[in-house]
């Protein structure tokens, strides 16, 4: 058999293969199927799927988030099987390509170490928020369906939420839990409570619905519509009872009052009626008055005007807007009837006439007094003395005319 050589090995001439390496020539095997050539390319495909391993794991660790304890096992595996390897290469060459890929392996061990504890504090920073913001709801919420559905958030986004340190997460979960039961037992406590007062407002608005109940049959209408008022202004004060409980009882207090109103309305519908009939009778009587003016003859006036004020009582009360027009139209008759039965007394009463003449016949005698002492002061030339008698004379003169204007006034 003939000899072959390679630069990493060779095939002696009793079929003996051989590699080198830094370290000298190895045994690999024995060959007797072929020439030496078949050999040597035989062993050499055996390094090049050795070398194809080696490439591949450095393409993932290059390339990809391989593990890092998977990738160091790839590696020692692949260095166990290129020092004991039956290939003909540069077996040296893959070895040192492992071990350089053994530091990238450290390196990347450290990587995902660090990375990993940067992810669980994160996860700790992110799930003490989630707490924090629990026990906050918890202490002091009051918006029992909103913060109920936040708290169940807050559940699911701890639950969504990356691992923090076991013992970590254990402390946390136990004050989330803590704070879920904490709201739940306010939440209880707040609607127990609340349960109880709206049995209270309840009762209270039952009570003021039998009231209601028992008025709307009343024909009380003053009296009633302020009790009602009352007990309106007792309802709003009372509270809320639950719902539907408010609703049957604001119903039966509502139809109460309904009742009650609209009987009120009917009769008062009615009696505006009467009193707008009542006004139509006014009305015709003040007309029938104010045809007695002006007065002529005060007896037959005062006959016919006592007459309508007899009518004007019978006919009743008239509405508001209309009373006060109707009374001072028929009390402005009354006046000056009043006035023209006066005016005739004065004028025939005999003391007032006698009080008259004696004015007149007074104002007289001092007028011809005061002429004669004029015609004197005259003859005497006696200047002051007729102007005085004059001034005097003009002064009683006009009195004169108005004593005769009012004798004749008592004279007609």
């Amino acid at each position: 058999m003939t000899t072959a050589n390679d630069p990493w090995g060779r095939v002696d001439a009793d079929g003996t293969v051989y590699v080198r390496t830094a370290d000298g020539e190895r045994v690999i095997g024995s060959w007797a199927a072929g020439s030496p050539e078949e050999a040597i390319a035989f062993f050499r495909r055996k390094f090049e799927s050795l070398e194809t391993e080696v490439t591949l794991i450095e393409q993932r660790i290059a390339t990809t988030d391989v593990a890092p304890a998977q990738a160091q096992a790839t590696v020692q595996r692949l260095l166990k099987s290129v020092t004991d390897a039956s290939a003909i290469g540069d077996l040296d060459g893959l070895r040192g390509r492992l071990e350089a890929l053994t530091g990238a392996v450290d390196a990347r061990r450290e990587e995902v170490k660090a990375a990993r504890e940067h992810a669980r504090v994160e996860a700790r920073e992110v799930k003490e928020r989630i707490v924090e913001e629990a026990e906050h709801i918890a202490a002091e919420a009051t918006h029992w369906k909103a913060s109920g559905e936040r708290l169940a958030e807050l559940l699911e986004e701890w639950k969504a939420a990356p691992h923090a340190d076991r013992a970590v997460e254990a402390v946390l979960w136990k004050r989330l839990s803590a704070a879920r039961n904490s709201f739940t037992k306010r939440r209880k406590a707040y609607f127990a409570s609340l349960e109880a007062e709206r049995e209270t407002v309840r009762n209270r608005k039952e009570k003021l619905v039998q009231e209601a109940e028992a008025l709307a049959d009343s024909t009380d209408w003053g009296g009633t519509s302020s009790v009602y008022r009352d007990l309106m202004h007792q309802w709003k004060e009372a509270g809320r009872a639950g719902r539907d409980d408010e609703a049957e009882l604001w119903k039966r207090f509502r139809d109460a009052q309904d009742k009650f109103f609209a009987a009120r309305s009917e009769v008062f519908a009615a009696k505006e009626t009467e009193l707008r009939g009542h006004a139509v009778v006014k009305e015709q009587l003040l007309a029938e008055a104010q045809a007695l003016l002006p007065v002529t003859d005060w007896r037959a006036a005062r006959s016919a005007l006592r007459g309508i004020q007899e009518r004007w009582e019978q006919a009743g009360p008239v509405p508001r807007e209309s009373r006060d027009a109707l009374e001072q139209g028929l009390r402005k008759v009354e006046d000056t009837v009043r006035k023209a039965e006066e005016n005739q007394w004065r004028r025939s009463n005999p003391e007032a006439v006698k009080r008259a003449q004696d004015t007149v016949d007074q104002l007289r005698t001092a007028i011809t007094t005061l002429e004669s002492q004029l015609v004197k002061a005259q003859a005497r030339g006696d200047a002051g003395g007729i102007r005085n008698a004059e001034e005097a004379l003009a002064a009683r003169r006009s009195w004169l005319v108005e004593a005769e204007r009012t004798l004749a006034e008592f004279s007609g």
